[in-house]
């Protein structure tokens, strides 16, 4: 679960990146975060994670506040990045191995869990290889694999699926509806609408820093008065924040 209040981030002296942000992500949800370019959502994954503080307001993690415990808030959550940024010379399962460090993975665990997501994302056969090697996708993949693997309850996922293969961006969404289906939460934006209106609970519409509009394809059809897709919602509501 994922508790945002008053979320607020300038940079600079006049840049709202995100403006008095309130939202919650419910245990047992597919949450998508869609918005425009600049639109702030990477800003908040960004705050969410820890990677950058908020000027104000508050997270909490599965009820654990990052602010008053980061390490604890940070244990719930696997954190895949918009951008494949790793330690290029290690070979792929020394990366894996460092993961699994970082989370205190039993080493019977970590085998177990790497043999299983490995061929699941048909990574198996370049383990050995070093990870300079690989193609964007292969290193989309192989940070999957290392944030899956001390199984976190809360996933938070930066535009996940570029880069993947169609095969493997299949088996990611599986992976994410049995993971609510458990009662675990995921958080993901994207600019794939598509996969928004077939995969998510809710979805989050955010421009300007400001969230737009916040609940189900059903919900969010009956408050606008149409039978329209979410991109054409979408690209109604961000034209009239302009």
């Amino acid at each position: 679960m994922l508790e945002l209040t008053g979320l607020h981030k300038t940079y600079g002296k006049s840049v709202k990146a995100v403006d008095d942000l309130d939202l919650t992500v419910n245990k047992g949800e597919i949450f998508g975060f869609i918005g425009p370019n600049g639109a702030g959502k990477t800003t908040t994954i960004k705050m969410i994670t820890g990677i950058i503080n908020p000027d104000s307001g508050s997270i909490k993690v599965n009820g654990i506040s990052l602010n008053a415990d980061p390490l604890g808030a940070k244990q719930q959550i696997g954190f895949v990045p918009d951008t494949p940024s790793m330690f290029l010379r290690l070979k792929g399962i020394e990366y894996l191995n460092f993961m699994g460090d970082m989370y205190s993975v039993s080493t019977a665990d970590r085998q177990a869990r790497i043999e299983h997501l490995a061929k699941e994302f048909d990574l198996t056969r370049v383990l050995a290889d070093p990870i300079q090697s690989y193609s964007h996708g292969m290193r989309q993949k192989i940070i999957v694999i290392g944030v899956l693997l001390h199984q976190p309850p809360v996933w938070i996922m930066d535009e996940p699926m570029t880069g993947l293969d169609p095969r493997s961006s299949f088996t990611l969404k599986q992976m994410m509806r049995e993971h609510a289906d458990l009662g675990n939460t995921v958080f993901f934006s994207t600019h794939v609408l598509e996969v928004a209106e077939k995969l998510c609970t809710r979805v989050a519409i955010i421009n300007k820093g400001r969230i737009l509009f916040c609940g189900g394809m059903e919900s969010m059809r009956e408050h606008f008065r149409t039978h329209a897709s979410l991109e054409n919602i979408f690209l109604e509501l961000t034209s009239d924040a302009e």
